[in-house]
């Protein structure tokens, strides 16, 4: 009881205050006595030499301590301990050397370390952190050496935002390869080689004279804090509406030969989730097939319409007017003189496998392609651009795979830099009567410079008028641009591809050179008119962001889509007869009959449901040609399974489209219906695309029920 009385007296008083010193000089005795029992113990197991590898940690915590400023400060706790944690790991993890007290002692002076031998020039030497002189205590060198080795390990165990990526990560690629070394990516940033992202094979050679690199984290990893699609980019567009004739009766549309949103579609679907619906547009998925339609029998008309009506396999109600173009084929060997520029993005976004490695695979294979006159000129950007190749022949195509194989990742994106360099390339070897192509591989990630989509389509408006073309491929997941990928496409006399396979490389750089590379038509644009006495309603399926005025059609001045050897574009309305119970717009009560343009009138009586007019440019030529098809009871069919194979396969690829960016007009329509529409129209199939189609849409079933 006296005991529990004392003790109780002794809680209630206020402990004295104790002074710097004291608690300095308890602390270091704490620290000593636990030394000496370490030091009396046995050896650790699998430790020969008896000390402790955090020896170095108690040194240096001692004198810290007895530094009046940090003794007994929580600051000191709280700087000291992690940082001289961080050290001792650091120096343990990389295989360095853990020095004893006294050696550490011994060398650690300044005087002492300016006395210190440089190492021997291409020789492999590990070595510790260097500790800053001009910190006034070892507490400080500690936390000086713990913030420099967090400086160096950031970028490997958080890959930054797309848009902070320095120019570190090129350096951290690089040292990755078994040929790599820090000195080595010391020597190449010291070299400064003549355009971003490459890096001459000789400096990637040399030995290593620096801190060994941490390792990078697991490439799943890598993939797992890139794949964020919060950060991918698509152009909103509503579906088109229904519209009605009497009011409404012409339909406006520039043509697109795009195939992005089919390929982006199937990686969505292959890696386990359905795709975001403003992806998917609709001609694009469409318009990826090949398909056989008629085609012209020169070139003095290159193209020719095709048109077929058929029920709507989804409404009985309704009907779809289906309108094929194909473009004339120019046979190899007339094939032009090709003088293409290769803009390569090299940017620290682009370090992912499915990437910059998956792109000079790519541009391989379409090296392996071109004729030995072609010439083939390379630009990369990462921060600013770079020629890496000047106008090189293919007939030296060595000279051009080196270039490519040696393209590395690296930096920030300055893509505005880099289109401007690259149009200038091709100006500079303009061919006359041949083929100009700025060919532009990216993720769409631009971040430095003019980089906002209407600031980019300046750039592209102004360069197109030199009559160079342009081809934009994108590649990679987790921060795809595909709004700014369009609008360069849209705006430059381009269109736009997606690559996410090898085998997608080889469709289109290899077996569909002639209709990427070689352009047959410029500013091809639609026009649909309705005749109001056959037809009620219409709604085109697709086009949504191709979406013309009236007046556009006779306006040579609007920009529309172009049209490449043997490119084939498919067109399908789903229209609704007068009288059919499908009618969603009540009939007008004032002026109906005023609407009704003359010739309407005549063409009811000879029994047209609509008038099809195309126009383009011929190559070279600003003004504009026209080319009209009449559409008539002749053209329609009675059933689905009678109309031709290939229009059945494209209105079920529509049907899907549809189904997957959630038109109401399809709700009804199952995927195993459209599976049962796409498998009895498959046909030869000789590239396996239609088979592949198969499975994607039931993919999407199976997802769809989850």
């Amino acid at each position: 009881m006296t005991v529990d009385k004392e003790l109780e007296k002794l809680s209630r008083l206020t402990p004295p205050a104790s002074t710097p010193e004291a608690r300095a000089q308890a602390l270091t005795a704490a620290m000593q006595a636990f030394d000496t029992a370490e030091n009396n113990a046995p050896a650790p197991q699998g430790n020969a030499k008896g000390g402790r590898q955090s020896s170095i940690i108690n040194w240096i915590w001692s004198p810290a301590m007895n530094k009046k400023f940090l003794a007994g400060s929580a600051l000191a706790t709280l700087l000291v301990i992690p940082a001289a944690g961080y050290l001792a790991i650091e120096l343990t993890r990389n295989g360095l050397p853990i020095v004893d007290q006294t050696e550490i002692a011994g060398n650690l002076s300044k005087s002492e370390a300016s006395k210190q031998p440089a190492a021997t020039a291409g020789q492999p030497v590990a070595v510790s952190p260097q500790i800053p002189a001009g910190n006034d205590s070892l507490a400080e060198q500690s936390v000086a050496v713990a913030q420099a080795l967090q400086d160096k390990e950031a970028p490997a165990l958080a890959k930054p935002d797309a848009s902070q990526t320095s120019e570190f990560d090129a350096s951290a690629a690089l040292t990755n390869k078994p040929e790599g070394s820090a000195a080595a990516l010391g020597a190449a940033k010291r070299a400064a080689p003549a355009a971003p992202g490459i890096v001459p094979q000789q400096q990637l050679t040399e030995p290593m004279a620096a801190i060994a690199p941490s390792p990078a984290p697991p490439a799943e990893a890598r993939v797992q804090m890139q794949l964020d699609p919060s950060r991918e980019r698509f152009a909103s567009a509503a579906a088109n509406p229904i519209k009605s004739v009497a009011t409404d009766p012409v339909s406006t549309f520039s043509a697109d030969v795009d195939s992005a949103s089919y390929s982006f579609v199937r990686r969505s679907l292959t890696g386990g989730a359905m795709p975001d619906p403003q992806s998917v547009r609709v001609e694009e998925m469409i318009n990826y097939f090949p398909y056989d339609w008629p085609g012209p029998d020169k070139a003095d008309q290159p193209f020719k319409a095709t048109v077929t009506v058929i029920p709507t396999p989804w409404n009985h109600d309704t009907e779809l007017m289906h309108v094929a173009i194909k473009g004339y084929d120019i046979a190899p060997a007339t094939t032009p003189h090709a003088n293409l520029v290769f803009l390569i993005d090299v940017s620290g976004s682009m370090d992912e496998p499915d990437k910059l490695p998956l792109l000079k695979s790519a541009f391989r294979l379409l090296v392996n392609k071109l004729k030995p006159d072609d010439t083939v000129s390379i630009v990369t950007y990462a921060g600013n651009a770079g020629t890496v190749l000047a106008p090189t022949r293919v007939a030296e195509k060595s000279k051009i795979l080196s270039a490519i194989d040696r393209l590395e990742p690296g930096g920030s994106t300055g893509g505005a830099e880099g289109i401007e360099a690259a149009y200038d390339l091709a100006k500079q070897g303009f061919v006359k009567d041949g083929v100009n192509r700025v060919m532009l591989a990216t993720d769409g990630d631009f971040n430095v410079g003019p980089s906002s989509d209407e600031d980019l389509k300046r750039i592209i408006e102004e360069r197109r008028k030199d009559g160079i073309f342009l081809t934009v491929l994108g590649f990679g997941r987790g921060n795809l641009n595909d709004s700014l990928m369009q609008t360069l496409a849209q705006n430059g006399n381009g269109s736009a591809a997606y690559i996410d396979t090898l085998a997608e490389a080889q469709k289109t750089l290899v077996e569909e050179a002639g209709s990427t590379l070689f352009p047959i038509a410029s500013d091809v644009k639609f026009q649909v008119e309705f005749n109001p006495e056959r037809i009620a309603e219409y709604r085109l399926i697709g086009y949504e962001t191709r979406a013309l005025k009236r007046e556009d059609f006779n306006n040579d001045r609007v920009d529309a889509g172009d049209i490449g050897s043997g490119h084939s574009v498919t067109a399908i309305y789903e229209i609704t007869p007068k009288g059919s119970p499908a009618v969603m717009n009540d009939d007008l009560r004032y002026g109906a009959a005023d609407q009704v343009p003359a010739e309407a009138s005549d063409s009811a009586q000879q029994g047209e449901l609509a008038f099809v007019k195309m126009r383009y440019k011929r190559l070279g030529e600003d003004k504009s040609a026209l080319i009209t098809t009449p559409v008539s009871e002749g053209n329609a069919v009675a059933t689905v399974d009678a109309a031709p194979q290939d229009v059945r396969f494209s209105v079920a690829v529509a049907a899907f489209g549809q189904k997957l960016s959630h038109v109401a007009a399809v709700d009804a329509y199952s995927y195993q219906a459209i599976a049962d529409l796409a498998a009895t129209s498959r046909g030869a199939d000789a590239f396996g695309y239609r088979s592949d189609f198969l499975g994607l849409v039931r993919l999407a079933d199976g997802l769809s029920q989850r």
